[in-house]
């Protein structure tokens, strides 16, 4: 429930704190004395949408706080307002909303705070949904549609038929999401013959190729050797004769090297410097002797083959036609060949795909009809018993013989089932039963809204959590209507908070907590907004029966807070 609300700049008012209890609470006051920006308040709370002129002229801002006390720490309203990085005082919830005032360099702006954190306008709504319910003009307007009355006929219905429409729901998901996948797998069949076409094509000149793991790499050393055979030659024929010798007499690195070994072996045990040298000489003559040895077999096996060099040429022209198509290299024909074989199994198992397909949407439209069956069942039975219990409700809200019927009807499929479900209401026994957006004055409307708030807080087993607001409820009632109005009021408090704007001292005197907002000097202040109880509430109801203080009026009072039984 709502703790306390402070206001400041907003509209009339320059700044007040009201308390707010438990059970019914009333706001009362002469006309413009500031009660409607109290609705504004909780509006901007709740998420509302802001407007700068509501700033009090001459201010910079308005600032709305409202203290709310949750159930629990594990409250949904807790759990979605910590996810969005609010700090809770226990159980207790802060919300704070600021609108700057425009200018001509700059519109108004608003701000949102949640437990200390700023967050986004729609973040208060998500956490409000559940803590505050505003009835004013507008949701008068939302129950004349047929959405809105399906709505509210479901959550008469109780948990276990809402859990139905939660399983429709997602079956509904899963049904749409395997049509879409169908229907895009049918008008793609052409567009996948032709990529299964062009992959085949693909896939056999690969085939006919038939490229190995590193080839293209091998053919290029091989075509640069081929292509260069006599450089080669004679640079490994000098490299050879330079460390063997030459036929002339010439003396080659490597007989020099041993040359010097020999001197160095004849003289290396009478000292270890040269004896290291000479082992360090005998590896460099091994392997200028190795190198010799070498050079004369690559020589004598380098020969020029034109008929190699042209079907190495022609082997990577081959190569090429496959990497111009697939890739840089033969490493990416050969990744691109393997894909496309997976892919084309894929392509050409869309038939098999088509037909698993269909059996899942039939065992999926299975299964919605099932729940659709159920869900259709349990609206018309709950429809009777709500008709029944807001055509009782009605009866005592002076509204003798008016009647609500609920109709149930099979509609198009959607994610909440298969039925359209419209409220029939006639205002008296010999009027036309019609639909409820034609046939109830707006006076009718608040009270038939009154009545469904009744007849769902009836089937709650535990106390209701959270707020509700009622704007002009008893609009166009007096009388015993109006006592009617605030007995009901009174009984919906038993188990939820309800603040209730009111004009009718009928329903202020059921109040448990009356307050009463004045106005002095054209400004709302703290000492303006308080509770009265009393003398000052005898004399508040005085002036809202007869509008001035009397003794006479102070009688009717007495008399009307007397006869404020809530029953049971």
């Amino acid at each position: 429930m709502i703790s306390e609300l402070r206001i400041e700049n907003l509209g009339v008012i320059a700044e007040a704190t009201v308390s707010l209890g438990p059970g019914l609470v009333v706001l009362t006051g002469e006309t413009g004395a500031g009660k409607t920006m109290v609705l504004t308040a909780l509006n901007m709370l709740t998420g509302g949408r802001t407007d700068a002129a509501l700033v009090r002229t001459g201010a910079p801002s308005a600032t709305v706080e409202g203290h709310l006390s949750l159930a629990s720490p594990d409250d949904p309203a807790a759990v979605r307002a910590q996810d969005a990085g609010a700090e809770l005082d226990g159980s207790e919830l802060l919300i704070v909303r600021t609108v700057t005032a425009a200018s001509d360099s700059a519109p108004g702006r608003s701000r949102a705070f949640l437990g200390g954190r700023a967050v986004p306008q729609a973040v208060l709504g998500e956490v409000a949904e559940t803590l505050v319910t505003v009835h004013g003009q507008s949701d008068q307007l939302a129950l004349r549609a047929p959405g809105r009355q399906r709505d509210v006929l479901d959550e008469f219905a109780g948990p276990g038929h809402e859990d139905l429409i939660i399983a429709h729901r997602r079956a509904w998901t899963a049904r749409q999401d395997l049509a879409a996948d169908l229907h895009e797998l049918v008008a793609r069949a052409d567009e996948r013959r032709r990529e299964a076409e062009l992959l085949r094509l693909g896939l056999a000149e690969v085939e006919r190729v038939a490229p190995q793991p590193g080839e293209d790499t091998e053919l290029a050393r091989q075509v640069e050797r081929l292509s260069h055979v006599e450089d080669l030659r004679t640079a490994a024929s000098s490299a050879h004769d330079a460390l063997a010798g030459t036929d002339e007499g010439q003396l080659g690195a490597h007989a020099c090297v041993q040359q010097a070994l020999r001197a160095l072996e004849q003289v290396a045990a009478h000292d270890d410097v040269l004896a290291e040298l000479s082992r360090r000489t005998a590896e460099v003559g091994y392997l200028l002797g190795d190198a010799v040895t070498e050079l004369a077999a690559y020589v004598d096996g380098l020969a020029a083959d034109p008929a190699a060099l042209e079907t190495a040429q022609r082997r990577r022209a081959e190569l090429a036609t496959l990497t111009r198509a697939h890739g840089p290299d033969v490493a990416a024909v050969l990744t691109w060949a393997s894909d496309a074989g997976l892919r084309l199994l894929d392509l050409d198992g869309g038939d098999e795909r088509v037909a698993a397909l269909r059996e899942d949407l039939a065992r999926a439209d299975a299964t919605l009809a099932g729940l659709q069956a159920q869900i259709t069942d349990g609206r018309t039975t709950a429809g009777a018993r709500l008709a029944g219990a807001v055509s009782d409700e009605l009866s005592g809200l002076a509204m003798s013989g008016a009647r609500l019927e609920v109709q149930v009807t099979a509609a198009p499929a959607g994610p909440t089932g298969a039925d359209q479900v419209e409220m029939l209401f006639a205002a008296h026994p010999d009027a036309p039963v019609l639909p409820l957006a034609r046939a109830a004055s707006g006076g009718e409307l608040s009270r038939v809204m009154l009545a469904l708030e009744v007849s769902l807080a009836a089937t709650k087993e535990q106390g209701i959590t959270g707020t509700f607001v009622f704007d002009e409820v008893d609009a166009g009632v007096g009388g015993r209507a109006a006592v009617e109005v605030g007995r009901r009021l009174a009984r919906l408090g038993r188990r939820t908070q309800v603040l209730v704007v009111t004009h009718l001292p009928q329903v202020a005197a059921f109040a448990d907590h009356h307050l009463v907002v004045t106005r002095s000097d054209g400004v709302v202040r703290s000492s303006d907004v308080h509770e009265v109880d009393g003398d000052q509430r005898l004399a508040e109801l005085a002036r809202m029966l007869s509008g001035q203080d009397s003794p006479t009026a102070r009688a009717h009072a007495a008399e009307l807070l007397d006869r404020c039984d809530v029953g049971s």
